[in-house]
């Protein structure tokens, strides 16, 4: 009896681990080299897969229509034509498979400014009050070959977010 108590127990706590989040999920403000904010995102997963949405862009109207897109990327997890979308609540970071906690690979992120399409990676960097002040989130993406550009993006909060929009 005792053993099927400790294997209901580890089975309930195997399934509460699995739906536990990633330390990657969340909120993040994507920051350009001069330090301006360029974007909030929302990273979540489905499905065990990671995705992640823009969820406002400081200046700009949420119902902007990211029109510099192709009609279609090779894998987008949306039906429709890409560049009909909006910029904001479109899954641009898409595909990403777990590698190990905070580590995913093997995605897409599509640059709605400028329609390009990049393999992704993306890493949680915790924060160590030295190399890292705060949570951060290490955005790659790549023409191929390890051919590309890393930005950190900061942590944020939904209202955070809220006060960007304005």
């Amino acid at each position: 009896m005792k053993r099927v108590i400790s294997l209901c127990f580890l089975a309930v706590f195997g399934l509460c681990t699995l739906a536990a989040a990633d330390k990657a999920e969340g909120f993040w403000k994507s920051i350009d080299e001069t330090g301006k904010v360029t974007a909030a995102w929302n990273i979540y997963q489905k499905d065990g897969v990671l995705f992640g949405k823009i969820v406002t862009v400081p200046g700009q109207l949420d119902t902007k229509i990211a029109d510099a897109c192709l009609p279609s990327y090779k894998g987008f997890p949306v039906p429709g034509e890409v560049n009909k979308m909006t910029v904001v609540n479109t899954p641009f970071i898409y595909g990403l498979k777990m590698k190990s906690e905070g580590v995913w690979q093997g995605g897409n992120i599509i640059d709605p400014k400028e329609g390009k399409l990049y393999q992704c990676k993306i890493t949680f960097r915790a924060a160590d009050g030295k190399k890292y002040k705060s949570d951060m989130l290490e955005m790659r993406g790549e023409i191929g070959l390890g051919i590309g550009r890393s930005q950190l993006w900061e942590r944020s909060s939904e209202a955070e977010v809220e006060t960007l929009r304005k």
